[in-house]
């Protein structure tokens, strides 16, 4: 049984802080790493690791340990929504493991991460308890307001919640603007959005990348079978063309499953290489996935 875990800490400039997240997770037997992705702009680092379910999940937990070590909200800043220091720990069925099993891990390591840490979680995607808490984007809105945590009660002082799942593969990934129009983003984001009619299975934000003097469209893209990359790139694009903006490129934050890639298209890719599509790191480094 191969499980994947992906999780999403608020710290993406302090290289200690990440050096450290990172080391958590190599210092269990078991736990492979796979990849690290940090954007300072969204002041956020997300982890790629894979192994067999009972190391995986020690070194969800360890991670999460050490971010809410590391990670003071009460100090961050940084253009990324997020309720938490380790913000969202989604766990993702690879080979030989169904996403019940993913639940399981979910429910069990939430009720460590508030019984060792103290730090409240919610249970989303699968995992969830509450239709309300289904969508990551509710719990983000209603965390701090009318929505109590599943587990656990006040919100931690400085690492705020912890939202804790279960889902199939995503693929996050930025479409890069040639524009500093952040009103131009957010109105492409929304108009590709499924939540606003949009396409199925997008989710999309326009964010500011202070950094670049540009403007960005977030996508996390829940289902790629219901919706290609191909199609969310073009609808950008088409978008992008109407307001007189180039796109930059695109980037991937964090690993992609081979059957996520469309063939023959490159997507303007801004980072794309061979170690991060999943199965090739996999098998780079267990000889497990073919």
């Amino acid at each position: 049984m191969i499980i994947e875990c992906v999780p999403n800490f608020s710290e993406g400039r302090d290289r200690a802080v990440i050096g450290a997240l990172e080391q958590s997770v190599r210092n269990v037997p078991g736990a492979l790493l796979l990849d690290s992705t940090s954007d300072v702009d969204h002041n956020r680092t997300v982890l790629t690791f894979a192994g067999e379910a009972a190391p995986v999940a020690e070194a969800a937990f360890s991670s999460v340990a050490a971010a809410v070590a590391g990670i003071d909200l009460v100090k961050h800043e940084g253009v990324h929504p997020r309720v938490g220091a380790a913000d969202v720990v989604p766990f993702v069925p690879v080979e030989n493991a169904a996403l019940q099993d993913c639940v399981a891990i979910a429910w069990d390591t939430g009720e460590r991460i508030w019984r060792e840490l103290r730090v409240p979680v919610f249970l989303y995607e699968a995992a969830a308890r509450r239709p309300e808490c289904a969508r990551l984007e509710n719990i983000r809105r209603r965390a701090d307001t009318d929505l109590k945590p599943d587990i656990g009660d006040l919100r931690h002082p400085t690492a705020g919640y912890c939202v804790v799942g279960a889902r199939e593969f995503l693929v996050a990934w930025n479409i890069v603007l040639e524009s500093d129009d952040l009103a131009a983003a957010r109105a492409i984001a929304a108009e590709i959005r499924e939540s606003s009619g949009g396409l199925p299975a997008v989710k999309a934000l326009g964010l500011a990348l202070p950094s670049q003097g540009r403007v960005q469209v977030s996508i996390n893209l829940t289902d790629f079978r219901k919706t290609s990359l191909e199609v969310v790139f073009g609808a950008v694009m088409q978008r992008c063309a109407r307001r007189g903006i180039r796109v930059a490129g695109s980037e991937l934050i964090g690993m992609i499953p081979q059957a996520a890639l469309p063939a023959g298209s490159h997507l303007q890719w801004l980072n794309m290489r061979p170690e991060l599509v999943l199965e090739n790191r996999l098998r780079l480094q267990t000889g497990q996935i073919t």
